[in-house]
């Protein structure tokens, strides 16, 4: 029997297979999952406190897992239009299509699987008036079809069909819950991923310097002066409608005054800290890099996520 264990460990054609699993697994982008996290925010500043319900909160967990994997999806499906493109590109040459790494025709399969495991998913939680099922199935095919194909070559646009990704994602977590949120949580949302997109778009600028237009057209419509341009407004914007969602959100006591207020100071923290990383850094190419590797942000945002969360257990019988 240790035999036959050994020849199966030793086995080329199953090494092979590994390498390939994990290679299809590195261009799924799981570090890239923590973007789904917006698909919570409805949860938390929901009226009716459904993030106190466990099937609520099971519910939205099942909701991430579907959003995952149709990003990974559309991620594989980018990459595949892109390879020949990332292969120019000082970083993502190292990606495991745009390397060779993994075959086109797996990846292909892969992306088809993931939404056909997707879809099904969505219908089933919620079946009620497939709220959940339309905003996904909008979200893949505006960022998988659409943009994939033609809106990432349009200037401005491209930037806002991205930030449009995040917003469905807030829209997904509201409409498996059946519930509402406030417009100034959307448009923050927004107004958050917009900064995230202009900061990449931004380091790209600087990383490819005048080899940018060969590996993204795109990118000669654009120069870092017009995206610092975009950014101040960006960032002012984020933190007014941040507050007016503090001001607003049901979900807390307003009198004597709007209690979630106290989380300003760690959202302002976090877009200054993130503003030092790019300008001080060269850093904003991948926002969940910075995230997991820069420990004054991403403590800024634990500080957050547990300051709500005990504002919200205190204020849970008023």
């Amino acid at each position: 029997m240790k035999n036959r264990s050994l020849d199966r460990a030793l086995n080329p054609s199953s090494a092979i297979n590994i390498a390939m699993f994990w290679h299809l697994l590195r261009a799924m982008r799981p570090r890239q999952w923590i973007k789904n996290v917006f698909v919570f925010t409805a949860l938390l500043f929901s009226e009716e406190r459904l993030w106190l319900e466990f099937n609520a909160v099971i519910r939205v967990c099942i909701a991430f897992a579907a959003f995952c994997m149709a990003a990974s999806a559309i991620y594989l499906i980018n990459d595949l239009v892109d390879i020949e493109k990332d292969r120019a590109h000082p970083r993502k040459r190292n990606r495991p299509l745009a390397s060779g790494k993994l075959s086109p025709v797996i990846a292909a399969i892969a992306a088809v699987v993931l939404i056909g495991i997707t879809l099904p998913i969505a219908y089933l939680i919620d079946r009620q008036d497939f709220g959940f099922l339309t905003v996904l199935v909008s979200y893949i095919v505006i960022q998988g079809l659409l943009y994939t194909y033609w809106l990432k070559h349009i200037v401005i646009l491209d930037i806002l069909i991205i930030a449009a990704g995040f917003v469905l994602r807030t829209v997904g977590g509201a409409a498996v819950l059946d519930i509402s949120i406030t417009s100034w949580l959307l448009v923050c949302m927004g107004l958050l991923a917009l900064f995230l997109g202009i900061g990449k778009r931004r380091h790209e600028l600087v990383l490819l310097d005048e080899g940018a237009g060969e590996h993204r057209r795109i990118l000669n419509e654009y120069s870092i002066p017009m995206l610092d341009q975009m950014m101040s407004i960006v960032t002012a914007s984020i933190v007014m409608t941040y507050s007016m969602t503090t001001f607003s959100a049901p979900v807390a006591p307003k009198e004597p005054y709007p209690v979630l207020m106290i989380t300003i100071p760690f959202v302002v923290y976090g877009i200054f800290r993130y503003l030092y990383l790019i300008y001080q850094r060269d850093g904003g190419g991948s926002p969940e890099d910075l995230v997991l590797k820069d420990v004054p942000l991403a403590g800024s945002i634990i500080l957050w996520g547990m300051t709500v969360l005990a504002l919200l257990f205190i204020f849970r019988s008023t």
